[in-house]
């Protein structure tokens, strides 16, 4: 991620997540439509499993959000991965879980994929590999009405800012309060929040000035607040997301590129990212580890 619906009532103004035709089921049956050379590079103990348990934050629409039935995981990761794993032979279980718990569930066993727009780093490929699948930068939005002036990240000096965990715009707002410091400016204060739906909801109550999310995630609640929203100054770093796969798990993260590459040659992977209009990140080549950073 580099990071969302408001759960509570008094923040609805950015749920308007619950899209038309979503919800899909969270677990797919595993479909007659096996690429075989593909499911021979699943690891023996997945296959002896049959289901994949896959983690997503549901806090970050359009990619991974909470459906109209309050429970299910919807959004272009569950879709991909209910696309992806089939073609594997294997059945798929897409589970909530907060952001910064998922690469150390993966660690644990608890999770057998990650797939939560986790931008691919060089600090995360030393713990997980990475299945490139789409790229995003990273997108500042603030409230419509008296909002500061914010252009880029050297702009939010002095500014309350709100991320979620575990993010680069964690990161990357933490790392600014040294720079802002350094020149002479008042440093950013940071407000961290288990999810990007909390994080927002500072920025709705006013606790927060501004906030950061990943482009198609900050785009999607600004379209979705009813005009309370607005995206600001320019978006930055543009990175990969990545499928998480633990290093234990031999050539899983193989056999899911090349499912992935066949969602790519059959026209699916460019369907699902245009139902959740976010096909200007299409990444038309997948790949293993690709980090810029």
């Amino acid at each position: 991620m580099q990071i969302t619906v408001f759960r509570s009532a008094a923040a609805r103004i950015v749920l308007v997540a619950a899209l038309a035709g979503a919800a899909v089921a969270s677990t797919a049956a595993a479909s007659s439509g096996v690429d075989k050379s593909a499911a021979a590079l699943v690891p023996a103990n997945i296959k002896a499993k049959g289901t994949v348990i896959v983690a997503a934050d549901a806090s970050y629409a359009p990619n991974e959000f909470i459906g109209s039935d309050g429970h299910t995981v919807v959004g272009m990761d569950a879709d991909l991965a209910k696309a992806i794993f089939p073609l594997l032979g294997l059945k798929v279980n897409v589970v909530n879980a907060t952001f910064a718990t998922i690469i150390p569930g993966l660690s644990s066993g608890k999770y057998d994929v990650g797939m939560s727009s986790f931008t691919d780093t060089k600090a995360r490929e030393k713990v997980v590999n990475f299945v490139d699948y789409f790229e995003a930068g990273t997108s500042f939005f603030e409230k419509s009405a008296g909002g500061p002036k914010v252009t880029n990240l050297a702009s939010i000096c002095g500014l309350k800012v709100s991320v979620e965990s575990g993010t680069t715009e964690l990161a990357d707002a933490t790392a600014q309060k040294a720079k802002c410091t350094k020149a002479g400016k008042t440093p950013d204060t940071v407000l961290e929040f288990p999810t990007q739906s909390e994080a927002n909801l500072a920025l709705h109550s006013g606790r927060a000035q501004i906030s950061m999310a990943d482009s198609p995630v900050a785009a999607y609640q600004v379209k979705q607040s009813a005009g309370a929203f607005k995206l600001v100054g320019q978006a930055y770093g543009v990175s990969p997301y990545g499928i998480a796969v633990p290093k234990s798990d031999g050539t899983l993260d193989k056999a899911i590129l090349a499912a992935l590459k066949d969602l790519v040659t059959n026209g699916q992977y460019a369907s699902i990212l245009k139902k959740w209009g976010i096909q200007s990140g299409a990444d038309a080549h997948p790949a293993l580890n690709g980090a810029l950073s």
